[in-house]
């Protein structure tokens, strides 16, 4: 199936329309999603397995008041207590659940607060997926940043003070290839003290070169772990296959990477069945490679271009202040990052509860740096992958958090 829909003008053609239409309407045209394409490494692992037959099992229906009480109760928080603790019986809970989150936070963190920014370097896409305004068949102004580009949107970021840089691209080969990253990242470790790349899933052998090129650790969104909703959603390109983007974590640490991040976007399907094998992953991950620093996303659906009404619809914020608390009860150590995608007030409230890294600065567009820090127009700018809602600078997101009598940090690594 060839991949190549977009074009330069950004219009898509009367063809591109029509294979658009096809693939949205008839099933039996789209590539087996539980295949692997040519060039895709397999590898020997049974954590997809015990992930999602646990989470096919999960029947959070079942768990009541009394379980939720006792899984309160419980020193150590067990799988079965976590699964009390997603369930709508736990709702009632959630003050209960707050103060335990805040307490293992401040015992494992402190009072820190890690504290990055993300550079989108491109916004081509080979994929189509329904939810994501960089898709292959969404009229967006597209762009790939040279290498000087590149560098001057890294300059004005970490003239802003930042340490921390995550660098994304749309999901395209063609476009953004291994190296075209590899070079961008060699360039971060001239401004930034960790980088982290949020990429489309490679081989072990391109996790390794990456890492050779500086990144510290990878991130990378299973959007959904139903694989049946996997296949509605994503119609077409790499990313259509589900068992090769979710096994991506374990690539990427066998290529050497310190960490990794894992994550569903909730609101695609079930959110707690979502969230539940989201922590599982991570619990898994962290039993077969206890070396490695891991953590958790939970990022929630927000609008698009051209698709204002993409929202998660039932995932509201008491929903996700539930899953958040789970996680830190349920995995005390691990790093749980609140994006800006959600509002001032809700990050303002979560930072003090469970979460530990925070997004500040953010541009979700390409190239735009430059104005959105010093005010200087730049009408040549890629448009952006989907809407913010707290857009507060690193300086005022730096103030916010002492304010709330958190430490920011920016760095806690030493090279030697």
């Amino acid at each position: 199936m060839e991949n190549n829909y977009f074009v330069d003008s950004d219009k898509l053609s009367e063809r591109a329309l029509k294979k658009k239409h096809e693939l949205e309407n008839n099933p039996s045209v789209r590539t087996n999603h539980m295949e692997y394409m040519d060039g895709m490494e397999k590898i020997d692992s049974d954590m997809r397995e015990k992930v999602i037959t646990a989470m096919n099992d999960y029947d959070y229906n079942l768990y009541t008041a009394n379980d939720v009480k006792s899984a309160l109760e419980h020193e150590r928080c067990t799988v079965e207590d976590f699964k009390a603790l997603l369930s709508p019986s736990a709702e009632p809970f959630l003050e209960q659940m707050a103060e335990r989150a805040r307490l293992e936070t401040r015992k494992h963190f402190g009072n820190t607060l890690y504290l990055f920014t993300p550079l989108y370097i491109a916004n081509y896409c080979e994929n189509y997926c329904v939810y994501c305004g960089f898709n292959c068949y969404n009229d967006i102004k597209r762009m790939q940043l040279s290498m000087e580009q590149i560098e001057r949107e890294m300059q004005v970021i970490a003239e802003s003070g930042m340490e921390e840089i995550l660098i994304l691209t749309g999901e395209s080969r063609s476009k953004s290839g291994v190296k075209y990253i590899g070079e961008a990242c060699k360039l971060a470790m001239k401004y930034f003290r960790m980088v982290g790349v949020e990429i489309y899933p490679v081989n072990t052998d391109e996790y390794k070169y990456l890492h050779e090129c500086g990144v510290d650790y990878v991130t990378v969104f299973q959007e959904t772990y139903d694989s049946d909703r996997y296949e509605q959603l994503h119609l077409m390109g790499h990313k259509r296959v589900f068992p090769y983007r979710f096994e991506a974590q374990e690539r990427a640490l066998m290529g050497g990477m310190r960490g990794i991040a894992c994550s569903a976007l909730l609101g695609l399907s079930d959110f707690r069945k979502d969230a539940f094998a989201s922590a599982l992953h991570v619990y898994h991950l962290q039993r077969k490679y206890p070396h490695a620093e891991i953590s958790l996303s939970c990022p929630r659906l927000r609008p698009i271009i051209n698709n204002g009404e993409i929202n998660p619809l039932d995932v509201h914020e008491k929903q996700l202040c539930q899953v958040l608390c789970a996680y830190r009860i349920f995995l005390p150590f691990c790093n749980i990052t609140v994006s800006s995608r959600e509002s001032e007030s809700f990050r303002n409230g979560i930072v003090k509860i469970c979460a530990t890294k925070v997004s500040a600065g953010v541009s979700t567009g390409i190239g735009d740096h430059e104005s959105k820090y010093n005010g200087k127009e730049n009408d040549s700018a890629g448009d952006e992958q989907f809407e913010i809602n707290d857009g507060r600078s690193f300086q005022q997101m730096y103030k916010d958090m002492s304010d709330e009598g958190l430490q920011p940090v920016l760095n806690d690594y030493i090279y030697v």
